[in-house]
């Protein structure tokens, strides 16, 4: 195995995480529709487990790369910027789809739900209630992952530190808000198509503040290990602009589903 090279770009060793995950993201999809129509769980834990078990070890593979074996050149940071932009895109683009959707049902109520829109029977939730106090928890939370970037930029550990923290547990707690709100849902995703892209819509959309949890949660493990600094901190760069992105969205559909549509 050859130990040097003459180009700045990063030759990926055989891993066998993507066809893990790969596997492991069919078992969850299994697990899923099994869910869904026999109310067993137990793929859908198989799934889970093997998709966060596969994370932990991906990331820490790519971490050991960057930041401890330094093969992430310049050349190599601007490609993974460029990466996690097209991702962006492509998830602006998944969620275009549902909000396409629902403004197909909702501009033009069918007959089949009574030309009218919320359908008749349905009570939509209140925008003033918990949709709005989530919305300041996010707007907030992403002032405070700004305030870490900046702290990050300025060698502030302590306050980079204290302002990851903060924007986790608005993530935990949005989530939070966001289950005891299906739990008291007056209405389920099986009625009728405002059921649906409700709960698709939000639900895809509570899934990636999960996501985005998480990935701060790995910065800040990182920043407390001391992995990241002003001129090394990709990771924590793009975790600040997924967690925007994710932001974004959620206004988006504040004012479309639970305020316009309701």
């Amino acid at each position: 195995m050859l130990t040097k090279s003459n180009h700045p770009f990063h030759m990926v060793d055989m891993s066998p995480w993507p066809i893990i995950s790969a596997t492991g993201m069919m078992i969850l999809t299994f697990g899923l529709t099994k869910w869904f129509n026999k109310t067993d769980t137990t793929l859908l834990m198989l799934g889970t487990s093997i998709m966060i078990l596969t994370m932990i070890q991906w990331w820490r593979d790519v971490i050991r790369e960057s930041t401890f074996q330094g093969l992430h050149t310049s050349l190599v940071s601007k490609g993974l910027r460029w990466g996690m932009i097209l991702f962006i895109v492509s998830e602006i683009m998944f969620f275009a789809s549902f909000f396409w959707s629902f403004f197909n049902s909702s501009l033009a109520p069918t007959i089949e739900l009574g030309m009218n829109w919320p359908p008749v029977g349905i009570q939509p939730f209140s925008p003033i209630q918990i949709p709005l106090l989530n919305t300041l928890i996010l707007l907030s939370s992403g002032i405070t992952v700004t305030w870490a970037h900046y702290s990050l930029m300025n060698s502030n550990h302590s306050q980079t530190t204290q302002s990851l923290v903060i924007t986790v547990i608005m993530g935990l707690y949005f989530t939070t808000l966001q289950a005891y709100e299906y739990w008291e849902a007056p209405f389920t995703i099986s009625d009728n198509m405002y059921g649906s892209s409700f709960f698709i819509t939000t639900g895809f959309h509570g899934i990636h503040v999960m996501i985005g949890t998480m990935f701060l949660v790995t910065c800040l493990t990182r920043h407390i290990n001391k992995q990241l600094s002003t001129n090394h901190h990709f990771g924590f760069e793009a975790a600040t602009w997924y967690w925007h992105f994710v932001d974004v969205i959620w206004l988006f559909l504040y004012i479309s589903v639970y305020w316009w549509g309701k």
